[in-house]
C-alpha cells in the first residue's frame, strides 16, 4: 500500500516570517525555503511517501505535471535538487466565489477525499497544511504547520509517526 503526503506550499515550504518582509517574492512564487525542502526530503525518504500537491500552486502545472509558470518551474527545480517529485495533484472543487474570496480551505478537504476515493491503493496518508480544512476526517490525518514558521524538524518527526501508524 502506498503512503501519500498531501502537500500545501504557502505556510509549509515558506512562512509568514518571510511574508512580512518579502511580499513580492512570495507573490511572485520564488520564495521557497530550501531548509523546508530538505526537511520534506527527509520525510519522503524515511517514509517512501509520494507527494500529492493540494496547494493553489497546483494550478501552475499542466495535466502532465509540467510547470506552466516560472513559480512552478522554480518549485520543481528545488524539489528535484532534493530528489523529490510531485506525483500528482488534487482535483479542483473551487467555485468563482471561492476563488474571489480566496477561501480555498473550505474545498481542500473535499478535493483530498475525492483524490483518495480514486486511489484505493493508498494506505497511510497525511495532509501538511497551515490552514484549518474544516473536516473531522481530514483533521485526524493533518499535520498543521505554524504559518509564521513553516515546516519544522518536529513537524517531520510527527509526520513520520503519523505515516507509520
Amino acid at each position: 500500500m502506498d503512503r501519500v503526503i498531501f502537500l500545501d506550499i504557502d505556510g509549509v515550504l515558506n512562512s509568514n516570517f518571510w511574508d512580512a518582509d518579502h511580499q513580492k517574492e512570495i507573490r511572485d512564487g520564488v520564495l521557497i525555503d530550501i531548509d523546508k525542502i530538505q526537511l520534506l526530503g527527509r520525510l519522503v525518504r524515511n517514509t517512501k511517501a509520494k507527494i500529492i500537491l493540494h496547494s493553489g500552486w497546483r494550478f501552475w502545472f499542466d495535466s502532465d505535471l509540467k510547470p506552466l509558470r516560472k513559480e512552478a518551474d522554480y518549485l520543481q527545480r528545488q524539489l528535484q535538487q532534493e530528489g523529490l517529485v510531485i506525483a500528482g495533484i488534487t482535483p479542483d472543487h473551487s467555485t468563482e466565489e471561492i476563488r474571489k474570496s480566496k477561501k480555498f480551505s473550505f474545498v481542500k478537504a473535499g478535493e483530498i477525499l475525492t483524490w483518495l476515493r480514486e486511489h484505493k491503493e493508498v494506505g497511510q496518508w497525511i495532509v501538511i497544511d497551515d490552514l484549518d480544512l474544516h473536516n473531522s476526517e481530514i483533521e485526524i490525518h493533518q499535520l498543521r504547520t505554524d504559518p509564521d514558521i513553516g515546516l519544522t524538524a518536529e513537524d517531520v518527526d510527527k509526520a513520520e509517526k503519523m505515516l507509520r501508524k
